[in-house]
């Protein structure tokens, strides 16, 4: 199956909870950090909740 690469580019600092649980989820846990996760439905919706924190790389 297709993967995707996530990056982190802002800080979790004043984000709210539930966000910071979502980028655990992710397995995003610092700045800069990137992570390979499958392409599919339910983790295109974890990026679309904090789509302003990350960015999705080539």
């Amino acid at each position: 199956m297709a993967t995707i690469k996530v990056q982190q580019v802002k800080s979790r600092i004043h984000a709210p909870k539930r966000q910071k649980a979502t980028l655990d989820t992710m397995g995003l846990k610092k700045l800069n950090q990137v992570v390979e996760l499958e392409d599919n439905a339910s983790t295109r919706g974890l990026i679309q909740a904090v789509h302003h924190l990350v960015k999705v790389l080539d």
